[in-house]
C-alpha cells in the first residue's frame, strides 16, 4: 500500500501539471504515449524471453517445477524486467515519435511558426523525467523485494531449504587501536577481531570459529557448533565448543571445552548475515548500511564495489533522461521516416553501446581506478554530452 501511495502520489501530481501545459506539449506527449508503451512491451517481452522464460521452462521440464509456481516466479521478475525496459522504450519512443512528425511536415510547420528545435524537445525531456522518477521509485521500492521473493518461491517450489536461511560463509572483521610499540607514541588501527560462520539460519550461526588478537597473551582461537546473539548480555553466546590459546614465543599453548561461552562482540556479523548478497536485491538503504558494515569490517573491495552499486542506482534511472535527449535529437533531423522495426535496430545498437560503456567504467570503479561517483555518472555526463551536441546541430 505504501508503495502504490509513492508511485501514485507523484502520477496524480504530474497528471494536474499535464493539464497547464500548452497546447503545443500536451499534444507532443500524446504523441509519445503510444510508442512509449509499445517500447515497454517490446522490451519487456524480448528482456523477459531471454533471461527468465527459458530458463523457467527448462525447470519444469528437467525439474519438476510446478507450472504455478514458475507463474508466480515469472510474475515477480517482472519489475525487474520492467525497470530496465524503461529507459529503452524511452529512447524508442522519443525516436520514433519524432521522426514520424518530422517526415509528416509537422515539426517543419512548427518551425515556420516560430518554435525552436530546442522547444520542440521539452516535451521528450518532460517524459524522460517522469520516466527516470518512475525507474528510481521501482528500482527501490518494488525490484529489490520482489528479487527476493522470486528466489524464495522457486527454491521452496524446488525443495531446497531457503526460508530460514538469510546467509552463507559470513566473514566479519573488527578493527580496534592499540598504542604504538614505537618511541613516537600515538595510536594504530589493527584487526582485534575475526569472526567465521559457515551459515546462518533460525537466528544461529552455524559452525563459528573466531580469532582473537587483542589479548597480550597470545591469540585465542575459539570454536563452537553454534552461537546466538544474547540480547539479555548483550553478547554472543557460544554453544558446544573450544577455546584455544595460543600463547606468544615460548608461552604454553592451552585449551579448554565448554558448554556456553558468553564472548563480546558486537552484533555486526549477524546484520552482515542480513543483508542480501545481491546488490540487485538491496534497496539504497540497504546498500547504504551494507558498505558501512563491510567498511568497518574491513573489506575494503567489497566495501568499493558496494560505492559503486549504491552511485549506479542513482545513475541508472538518469539514463531515461540521456536516452530521451539523444531519440529527440535524432527525430527531429529532417529526414526520411523512420519505421518502428528500424526504430527498434536503432534503439538497440544505441542501447548496446551506451551499456558496454557503463560495463566499463563500472569495472573501473570496482577496481578501484576511478572513483564510485565518476564509475557511475561517467555514461550519463557522456550521453547528456553527446545528445545536446546532436541537438545543436538538428537545430541548424
Amino acid at each position: 500500500m505504501n508503495i502504490s501511495l509513492a508511485i501514485g502520489r507523484p502520477a496524480r501530481q504530474l497528471g494536474i501539471q499535464l493539464q497547464r501545459l500548452p497546447l503545443m506539449d500536451r499534444w507532443l506527449v500524446g504523441e509519445l504515449v503510444g510508442p512509449l508503451l509499445f517500447g515497454i512491451a517490446a522490451f519487456t517481452a524480448v528482456s523477459l524471453s531471454v533471461g527468465v522464460v527459458f530458463e523457467l521452462v527448462r525447470r519444469v521440464a528437467e525439474s519438476g517445477l510446478p507450472v504455478a509456481a514458475a507463474m508466480q516466479v515469472l510474475g515477480l521478475r517482472m519489475p525487474g524486467f520492467l525497470v530496465l525496459s524503461f529507459p529503452m522504450a524511452t529512447l524508442m519512443a522519443t525516436l520514433l515519435a519524432y521522426s514520424s512528425l518530422s517526415s509528416n511536415g509537422e515539426l517543419k510547420a512548427l518551425r515556420s511558426l516560430g518554435v525552436s528545435t530546442w522547444r520542440m524537445v521539452v516535451p521528450a525531456l518532460l517524459v524522460a523525467v517522469l520516466m527516470s522518477l518512475i525507474t528510481f521509485l521501482f528500482n527501490d521500492l518494488i525490484v529489490p523485494n520482489a528479487n527476493l521473493q522470486a528466489n524464495d518461491t522457486l527454491r521452496q517450489a524446488l525443495g531446497k531449504s531457503v526460508a530460514a536461511e538469510t546467509g552463507s560463509n559470513i566473514i566479519y572483521s573488527r578493527f580496534s587501536r592499540r598504542p604504538k610499540a614505537d618511541e613516537d607514541g600515538g595510536s594504530e588501527r589493527y584487526l582485534s577481531q575475526l569472526f567465521y560462520s559457515r551459515q546462518f539460519r533460525d537466528g544461529e550461526m552455524k559452525d563459528v570459529v573466531v580469532l582473537d588478537f587483542s589479548r597480550d597473551s597470545g591469540t585465542q582461537i575459539l570454536s563452537a557448533d553454534r552461537a546466538i546473539w544474547s540480547e539479555a548480555e548483550g553478547m554472543w553466546e557460544f554453544l558446544d565448543g573450544k577455546i584455544v590459546l595460543v600463547g606468544q614465543d615460548d608461552q604454553a599453548t592451552t585449551s579448554a571445552r565448554f558448554n556456553n561461552y558468553l564472548y563480546p562482540l558486537d552484533q555486526g556479523p549477524m546484520r552482515l548475515a542480513e543483508l542480501p548478497k545481491d546488490a540487485a536485491s538491496m534497496t539504497v538503504s540497504q546498500a547504504i548500511s551494507a558498505e558501512k558494515l563491510l567498511s568497518e569490517a574491513g573489506d575494503r573491495k567489497e566495501a568499493r564495489r558496494l560505492r559503486v552499486r549504491i552511485q549506479e542506482k542513482f545513475a541508472f534511472p538518469a539514463i531515461c533522461l540521456v536516452f530521451g535527449l539523444i531519440g529527440s535529437s535524432l527525430g527531429v533531423r529532417p529526414a526520411g521516416r523512420t519505421s518502428r522495426s528500424q526504430g527498434f535496430g536503432i534503439s538497440v545498437l544505441l542501447i548496446f553501446s551506451y551499456y558496454l560503456m557503463s560495463f566499463i567504467f563500472s569495472s573501473l570503479g570496482v577496481k578501484g581506478t576511478v572513483g564510485p561517483f565518476l564509475a557511475a555518472w561517467a555514461p550519463v555526463l557522456i550521453g547528456l554530452a553527446i545528445g545536446l551536441v546532436m541537438l545543436r546541430q538538428a537545430s541548424r
